[in-house]
């Protein structure tokens, strides 16, 4: 059974770790979970959902300041990680070695394991040092999957421009869905 560590920062769009969570669940993954304090505190304002309701989407849950928790350690079995929504802090972190957290000592860990790291930045516009970050995590090893919807599987709802992302998120995992409909 695969392990997955979700990762839910302070940026805006904390509905697509909740969507996220949502098709991981569906499938037969072991999830596991982290929101920032930030996180928390942004889901309570874009979102009607309860903190306890999304943590019940995950088998395994733990605090953001607990780094001696098993994904602070790289021989910890986790097939991949997922940040979404990223903030730029967080992706500066991870870009730069910074592990103060257990987000991004989990995400460093990925590295050097040289497993999946996706993150999913929700910035608009992004300046230069965020360009920069970018860049530095790519050569690191990570994935930069921007919150930046397709159009032409023509979505009529908000729902089917998230769907959009998180199929775009289980795509870089090689796990199958139906989120969205594919170009032809």
């Amino acid at each position: 059974m695969k392990q997955i560590l979700v990762g839910i920062t302070g940026a805006s769009g904390s509905i697509y770790g909740i969507r996220l969570l949502q098709a991981l669940q569906q499938q037969n993954i072991s999830v596991h979970l982290i929101f920032s304090s930030a996180a928390k505190e942004i889901l309570s304002y874009e979102t009607d959902e309860h903190l306890e309701n999304i943590m019940k989407l995950a088998d395994k849950t733990y605090d953001n300041a607990d780094l001696f928790a098993g994904p602070a350690s790289g021989s910890f079995p986790l097939d991949a990680m997922i940040i979404a929504p990223c903030s730029m802090k967080t992706l500066a972190s991870i870009a730069h070695g910074y592990a103060n957290t257990l987000i991004t000592r989990s995400a460093s860990c990925m590295l050097k394991e040289k497993k999946p790291l996706i993150v999913v930045p929700r910035e608009t516009p992004i300046d230069l040092s965020g360009l920069r970050n970018m860049v530095a995590l790519s050569e690191a090893g990570g994935t930069i999957l921007p919150a930046a919807p397709g159009f032409y599987h023509r979505p009529t709802n908000i729902s089917d421009l998230i769907d959009f992302i998180v199929g775009k998120i289980l795509d870089q995992l090689c796990i199958p869905h139906q989120l969205f409909r594919r170009w032809k």
